[in-house]
């Protein structure tokens, strides 16, 4: 059969964009019927194994090759066999639907309620402790459970949230958005972190406002640890001066360590050398944790799960 060029009058040339989408649209629902036509070399076989009308099995390989331009089959009867642009199409649809099939593969296990997986991101400073410990005891009823987890700072978690990156996260503050749905968890009290051998070291209470004075090492401005600083700075009545904005807290006790500054921030996990932690009595001072998630994002079954968990931990997240 000589190959022919088909006309594509359906498509507009004015506009290739919304065309090739047109075609991928029409495109797609074809492919499977053309690679078990192309299987078997027979439509009938073919409309028999996918267990479809051959008459509609017919009409989908005309149309496919209305879509493309080209003929895709020498045909003799109801026995086909490949043109050449047909075997070459052939090899890629073949890739194509295994593609298709392993992604399907791979959500259907990650929505399974045993083994699936939760997308789930945390803050920095609950990475030592707290993460782990609530991981483990979730493992205890769901031990097969996968996680994926994401380690940042509050804002771009929930930028991850509404790229669909993340299921749940844990920041603070707890957000308050339209098309996010935030539920609080617990306080945490924060402390103001100071050198050892600082004039204040020898204190266990102090009121914020006694260290207007000081220099202040901080986190960057887009943390919410930061925004918690300010407010509470701003509230003691004082802009705190800033000595180094970091990423770390641990990285600012270091610094506080080394003589640069004063913090605020939440307990360590592990005691720290080299600087005195002392209770701030006034203005309140803690940051509030909670979980997020996106606002009518249905949960698969481990996510769900996972979920109801860290709700029935409200009160009781942190470690005591």
């Amino acid at each position: 059969m000589v190959h022919q060029q088909r006309s594509r009058a359906h498509l507009s040339p004015s506009s290739d964009t919304e065309d090739m989408t047109d075609m991928s649209r029409l495109l797609a629902p074809r492919l499977a019927y053309f690679a078990g036509v192309a299987r078997t070399e027979h439509v009938t076989r073919a409309a028999q194994e996918m267990q479809v009308p051959q008459s509609t099995l017919s009409r989908a390989m005309v149309r496919l090759e209305q879509d493309l331009g080209v003929d895709l089959f020498a045909r003799r009867g109801r026995t086909v066999s490949l043109t050449p642009a047909g075997r070459t199409f052939l090899t890629s649809v073949e890739r194509a639907l295994a593609e298709i099939e392993k992604a399907a593969e791979e959500v259907r296990a990650d929505a399974d309620a045993a083994t699936g997986k939760v997308a789930f991101g945390f803050l920095h400073t609950m990475g030592a402790e707290t993460v782990p410990g609530l991981i483990h005891a979730f493992r205890a009823d769901h031990p097969r459970v996968r996680f994926s987890l994401v380690q940042n700072y509050g804002e771009a978690m929930l930028e991850r949230l509404r790229a669909g990156e993340l299921d749940l996260c844990l920041t603070s503050p707890v957000p308050d958005a339209p098309d996010l749905v935030a539920r609080r968890l617990d306080e945490q009290k924060l402390r103001l972190v100071v050198p050892a051998d600082h004039r204040l070291a020898a204190r266990r209470r102090i009121r914020l406002a006694e260290a207007a004075d000081e220099t202040f090492v901080t986190l960057e401005p887009n943390y919410g640890m930061r925004r918690i600083t300010d407010d509470l700075c701003k509230e003691a009545g004082f802009k705190p001066r800033i000595a180094f904005e970091g990423e770390e807290a641990e990285t600012l006790r270091g610094l506080v360590a080394a003589g640069l500054g004063v913090a605020l921030l939440p307990p360590p996990a592990v005691a720290r050398p080299g600087v005195v932690e002392l209770t701030v009595t006034a203005p309140k001072a803690v940051r509030e944790i909670g979980v997020a998630w996106l606002d009518g994002h249905p949960d698969t079954p481990p996510v769900a799960a996972f979920k109801k968990f860290l709700l029935s931990r409200r009160g009781n997240l942190l470690p005591t």
